[in-house]
């Protein structure tokens, strides 16, 4: 059996987070309907077309390297998604269900961001420059995501999710 290598580390975690994207894109807009505050159901729709264009920068960095864009199941994203779902079920029509919805949300763009910083320091240790400036792109967006949550989270949901039904 070959050793396995740095690019082989870089492929297989590539795969995972090709996988990763996919289904969060499945799960964005229902995350959408299902916020109440119109300013975190419009950050949904945002970054669902971001995950579209990240995608399709994960398809490029495939060609990069010379390898079939193809996902792995990644159990961590399951997980942080199934964690999603049950906070809709078990806050639907709560003040409390935004916050959630938030915290979720942040919970994939932590994992986005790991995975992205990962790979692209490994790209750049690999020599695969271009893929450096694609992957770099997309942490800089889920990045972006993770702040602009915390704002509304800081600025109106989470006092919201405090408030009693009148």
């Amino acid at each position: 059996m070959a050793q396995k290598m740095l690019d082989d580390l870089f492929y297989d975690t590539l795969k995972d987070i090709y996988y990763a994207e996919r289904q969060i894109l499945k799960a964005l807009p229902k995350m959408a309907r299902s916020a109440t505050d119109p300013k975190l159901k419009q950050a949904f729709e945002k970054h669902k077309e971001e995950t579209q264009g990240q995608i399709e920068r994960l398809q490029q960095v495939f060609e990069l390297i010379g390898k079939r864009a193809q996902g792995k199941t990644c159990e961590a994203i399951q997980g942080i998604i199934a964690e999603g779902e049950e906070i809709m079920d078990e806050f639907k029509g709560a003040p409390a269900l935004d916050a959630g919805l938030i915290s979720s949300a942040q919970a994939v763009e932590h994992y986005e961001i790991t995975r992205y910083g990962t790979l692209r320091t490994w790209a750049n240790q690999l020599g695969y420059k271009d893929a450096v400036k694609l992957l770099d792109m997309t942490l800089e967006e889920e990045s972006r995501t993770d702040e602009d949550l915390t704002k509304l989270a800081e600025t109106a949901v989470n006092a919201a999710a405090q408030q009693k039904a009148a």
